[in-house]
């Protein structure tokens, strides 16, 4: 009976992004250090609400979002990976932080991912995708690219309930 009162584009989970990290080489990052992922590569943008240059989701339009990310970390050499750290930034602040601790049997590479449903107020919000790697050398660590590991590193969002 429910479906009977939806009609065709009634409901739509826009705003909607997915982007990655393009090129080749991946992104290198300080050992141990709260870093902006430079996802500079559209897959789809609904709005064009995410910014490539800033690597900012602002949705301009108010609600909930379903909003998620991933990243594959890499520490340089062979059994170096302590920790993973992923984490989701609303206009500057933490809003989830997801780990991964291997400081008991270390590796080389990870794939960690965080989600979060964050409402935004639709005109100046906006959200990051911040990535920590701690690692036993302290050099060498990047969050790969989609030359290497295809869309292991992503990030994006849509809308799945209005203000």
């Amino acid at each position: 009976i429910i479906a009977d009162s939806i009609t065709s584009g009634a409901i739509a989970n826009t705003p909607a992004f997915e982007a990655y990290l393009g090129g080749s080489g991946g992104q290198a990052i300080s050992d141990n250090t709260v870093t902006l992922v430079t996802i500079n590569t559209e897959f789809y943008d609904t709005d064009s609400a995410f910014n490539t240059s800033n690597y900012r989701f602002t949705p301009q339009v108010a609600g909930k979002y379903m909003v998620y990310g991933s990243t594959q970390n890499e520490s340089g050499s062979g059994s170096n990976l302590n920790a993973s750290y992923l984490y989701i930034k609303k206009n500057g602040t933490s809003v989830t932080e997801y780990t991964r601790d291997f400081y008991n049997n270390q590796v080389r590479s990870d794939i960690i991912q965080v989600s979060a449903v964050i409402e935004f107020n639709g005109s100046s919000d906006y959200v990051e995708l911040y990535g920590r790697i701690d690692s036993i050398s302290g050099s060498g660590q990047l969050f790969e690219s989609d030359t290497q590991f295809k869309r292991a590193t992503a990030f994006g969002a849509y809308r799945i309930i209005g203000a």
